[in-house]
């Protein structure tokens, strides 16, 4: 079997909450003990509600982000214990597009400079520059006249297709994606999705795709990873997931997709209360306070993600 591209192992994340003068101090378990392996041309979807901690599992696989403790290995190299030089370097094979565009580049900045930033930053070589800024505003589907504009003269989709461009400009092997599309047309997603995965093809990229949509989830991913407080609940293979949830809680996100044949009869599951404080998160299973099959094990237990029908779930109804 083919080792992973890239494996996460255990990996944490805790934030120090501001003290107050009534308070103590709090911690808040952003991440807490995911697991997950990312191969080569896949696309692993992480999926859940605000504030689940997707976005920070991100940020720490790029090390923008410190962890608290956990391994991520790429190609056999645990990049947790590498210097900031080390990093650096290694930051050319794993690059990020973020969610806001715009608020992501320099509005001073034309789209060649923006573009040229990571070829710079990398010594790129300057006879090569030009090249490569118009083979890769080729690939993103924009002409050399854009390289100079500026982010403010362009529309979301362009600058989203800019923030692609400065990710895939060093051809790297891994790019993680947080939330690219939701502040986009409807309209305009679905262009952004179709170059990813043509950029995927042609370019042989790994994504990390991270989103609350699970509708552009099912388009783009091979895999899907769903996250409830900081934790792993269910991860499994895209028609797995999509076909038959096992979780409670992915059962109740699945409910929630619009439908889309007007003769079909959905049952919707209705979350019980609010989601728990992360500074203050439920004992056992998190999610047992909004849960319709919680039993007396899970408000004590928490459940240990195992091997279920082929995927991998944290649930104490598959655990007896």
């Amino acid at each position: 079997m083919t080792a992973a591209l890239l494996e996460i192992k255990n990996l944490e994340k805790i934030f120090t909450a501001k003290k107050t003068l009534f308070q103590p101090k709090q911690y808040v378990h952003a991440v807490n003990g995911v697991s997950l392996e990312l191969n080569d041309r896949e696309t692993i979807g992480i999926v859940g509600e605000s504030g689940c901690g997707k976005s920070t599992t991100g940020r720490c696989i790029l090390q923008l982000i410190k962890p608290t403790s956990g391994d991520i290995i790429y190609q056999g190299k645990n990049i947790t214990t590498l210097t900031k030089n080390e990093m650096n370097k290694l930051r050319e094979n794993i690059q990020m597009v973020f969610q806001d565009p715009m608020a992501s580049m320099n509005p001073k900045l034309s789209v060649r400079e923006i573009l040229s930033e990571p070829l710079i930053a990398h010594k790129v070589p300057k006879s090569q520059h030009e090249q490569l800024l118009k083979e890769t505003m080729d690939l993103v589907g924009l002409s050399d006249s854009h390289l100079t504009r500026f982010p403010h003269e362009m529309s979301g989709g362009q600058r989203q297709r800019i923030g692609i461009a400065r990710a895939i400009i060093l051809k790297p092997k891994i790019v993680v994606l947080d939330e690219p599309v939701s502040a986009l047309d409807v309209s305009v997603q679905s262009q952004i999705l179709n170059l990813l995965q043509d950029l995927q093809d042609e370019l042989g990229l790994s994504y990390f795709f991270i989103s609350h949509d699970l509708g552009v989830v099912e388009h783009i991913a091979h895999r899907v990873g769903v996250m409830y407080l900081g934790e792993m609940v269910e991860i499994a293979d895209k028609e797995q997931l999509f076909e038959k949830p096992l979780h409670p809680y992915t059962m109740a996100l699945m409910s929630a997709i619009p439908k889309t044949d007007p003769d079909e009869v959905k049952d919707r599951i209705i979350l019980k209360g609010e989601l728990p404080s992360p500074s203050n998160p439920p004992t056992g299973c998190k999610f047992h306070p909004r849960c319709n099959y919680a039993k007396d094990i899970c408000k004590t237990t928490r459940p240990i993600i195992t091997e279920v029908e082929g995927r991998k779930v944290a649930c104490h109804l598959y655990q007896e």
